[in-house]
């Protein structure tokens, strides 16, 4: 994270191999993956017959496709931003500043930024005597999609889920990638039965929506744990096994629902 590389009118070469303008030492990037090249006044990017594909915004590049600022270019597993501009160095810093507190994968917030929040709302009940409820939900058999479709597959599954998540929940809700396939809500000022409704309306969501990787459906359903902060709990892990426990208690009772 926080490399910055220069692009120019010149191609270059992004690839596992040292002779690569960019080299990604990753073994899910081949050796010569993909080329930038400048053409007409805009960039584009061909993939050069990559084992795992080229994506632009998670869009597979057939032949040859543009790129725009902003946009998000995935090589293997790695994604790389594309930000053109007069103030790239001010885009460059910010975008480092979000990288800090947001999952690359899902573009949701990271593990970093739920634990800040978590100790954040935590403070807040116990100053102000006001609750709050957590979720704690992850796909259910995930191992089986990886297994059966890739590891790229399984990557497209968590970016589509937190596509679908984005934009339903409240201003002040706080949703974020705390593990593999693993997800977590903090919902200030949300009592029990409210989170557990919440929660219902996830599992539904998720199930009735259409997942799919390179035109291949993949079917995806959740097992969500609900704990809503209590008096007794010292400290956020408390919270937070609570809602755990209980998203186990979900897989155990057969996965595809809530328990709290």
């Amino acid at each position: 994270m926080g490399r910055r590389v220069r692009v120019t009118t010149e191609p270059l070469v992004i690839g596992r191999s040292p002779k690569c303008e960019i080299q990604v030492d990753q073994e899910s990037v081949s050796r010569n993956h993909c080329r930038i090249r400048f053409e007409g006044g805009e960039f584009l990017v061909r993939d050069l017959g990559s084992t795992n594909g080229t994506y632009v915004n998670d869009d597979l590049v057939h032949d040859e496709g543009r790129l725009r600022h902003g946009d998000q270019l995935k090589v293997g597993r790695t994604i790389l931003k594309f930000i053109v501009g007069d103030n790239v160095e001010v885009e460059y810093h910010e975008e480092i500043y979000r990288l800090m507190t947001t999952d690359g994968l899902t573009q949701l917030h990271n593990k970093r930024y739920f634990d800040e929040m978590l100790d954040r709302e935590v403070a807040r009940a116990k100053r102000y005597k006001r609750s709050f409820s957590l979720l704690v939900f992850d796909i259910d058999l995930f191992k089986n999609v990886n297994d059966r479709f890739g590891h790229l597959a399984g990557d497209a599954i968590l970016r589509q889920l937190g596509a679908v998540l984005l934009g339903r929940l409240r201003v002040n809700d706080v949703l974020a990638r705390i593990g593999g396939e693993e997800f977590a809500l903090i919902t200030p000022e949300v009592g029990l039965d409210g989170a557990k409704e919440l929660a219902a309306k996830i599992n539904r969501l998720i199930g009735d929506t259409r997942f799919e990787f390179e035109g291949a459906r993949v079917k995806v359903t959740v097992s969500i744990g609900v704990a809503e902060w209590q008096t007794q709990y010292e400290d956020p892990s408390d919270v937070l096994k609570a809602a755990d426990d209980k998203m186990y208690e979900a897989k155990r009772n057969g996965r595809n629902q809530v328990c709290a």
